[in-house]
């Protein structure tokens, strides 16, 4: 394998496991926003600052609150999953292409 097929498969990686970790930080910020947490709380301050400036980003363009319930947190996981299962498959495919 070639060293670039080898730093683009290094890429791929890396996004796949950033996207998983990011997508753990929104199912831990859905379920402590369901408990009505302290918002003093450093944990909570944090999830909400790793968070929240994506579902701002998405209110821009749709509406995602309906009858009280945001349904942010689940388009972004969509999202998220989608891009993981299409352009990190992609990458790495990509990747195999190179080396041969």
């Amino acid at each position: 394998m070639s060293v670039l097929s080898r730093i683009v498969e290094a890429f791929a990686i890396i996004l796949g496991q950033v996207i998983s970790i990011y997508c753990l930080v929104i199912i831990a910020a859905a379920l402590i926003s369901w408990v009505r947490p302290d918002p003093y709380n450093p944990i909570v301050q944090i999830l909400y600052r790793l968070t929240e400036p994506v579902y701002a980003l998405l209110r821009r363009f749709i509406r995602t609150s309906f009858q009280g319930v945001d349904i942010a947190p689940i388009i972004v996981l969509l999202a998220l999953q989608f891009i993981n299962l299409s352009f990190v498959r992609l990458l790495m495919d990509f990747a195999y292409a190179l080396g041969k």
